[in-house]
């Protein structure tokens, strides 16, 4: 079984910066400790309202970051111009409401299948990778497939959410009937979500996960013992939960 990866969401560094308005913390900063610290990868969210990360931020990353760049966004044509001017490694695209604090649920692919394929087509000619953020659904797996996504990252946050045994069983096991069926289709899988040290192992443990995006439970960690510790902790507790599935 392959090492599973992490990918380092820095918008919450962004969005302690803007509850001042000020230039400070930065999130290209963030994102290069967690790079240092062992991170595979670095993802924003860059928002139509621009809450967090701004486009400078983007630009500034697309030019720092030595891993690689994975930039959430809707699929408009605001956010598809940007993605193609400034070409990051991944564009994954997700759904956005302007009153919710953070991504509620996946993608709903089979309502928005024919904009995905034609975003998908889009990105390839700029030679960017796309992903789709879906929940754990058999039927969101297979549009995806069908609008030529190359990959899925599954949405864990149910998982995350489950209080139960019985739900949290319920949640894992449609997270890795999901991922089984992607990878049947031959398209790579992530997973993101709430996911934290306490619940990541059992998602790590899942042999078709290749690669975890993470942010606000690192962030929060990261305040009491800095960011580059608290990847190094993230990473450890991905690799044990991996060590188990194996």
């Amino acid at each position: 079984m392959q090492p599973i990866k992490l990918s380092v969401n820095v918008d919450h560094v962004a969005t302690l910066r803007e509850a001042r308005k000020i230039d400070q913390p930065d999130p290209v900063l963030a994102a290069g400790l967690a790079e240092l610290a062992g991170a595979d990868g670095v993802t924003i969210h860059l928002r139509g309202d621009r809450r967090h990360i701004k486009e400078r931020d983007l630009e500034v990353l697309r030019r720092t970051v030595k891993t690689h760049l994975n930039v959430e966004m809707a699929a408009t044509q605001d956010m598809l111009r940007i993605a193609c001017e400034l070409r990051p490694d991944m564009v994954t695209l997700v759904p956005e409401r302007p009153d919710e604090v953070t991504t509620e649920g996946g993608l709903n692919l089979l309502h928005a299948k024919d904009v995905v394929r034609n975003a998908a087509a889009l990105l390839a000619e700029h030679e960017i990778e796309m992903s789709v953020f879906i929940d754990p659904d058999l039927s969101q797996v297979k549009a995806a497939a069908e609008a030529n996504a190359k990959t899925i990252e599954i949405n864990t946050g149910r998982y995350c959410e489950a209080k139960k045994t019985e739900d949290l069983e319920r949640e894992y096991q449609s997270i890795l009937d999901a991922a089984r069926m992607a990878a049947k289709l031959r398209m790579a899988v992530a997973a993101g979500h709430g996911l934290d040290l306490k619940n990541v192992g059992p998602i790590a443990a899942v042999g078709e996960i290749r690669e975890l995006n993470i942010g606000q439970s690192i962030i929060a960690r990261a305040v009491f013992v800095g960011i580059e510790r608290a990847v190094r902790e993230m990473i450890e507790a991905m690799a044990a939960g991996r060590a188990r599935g194996e």
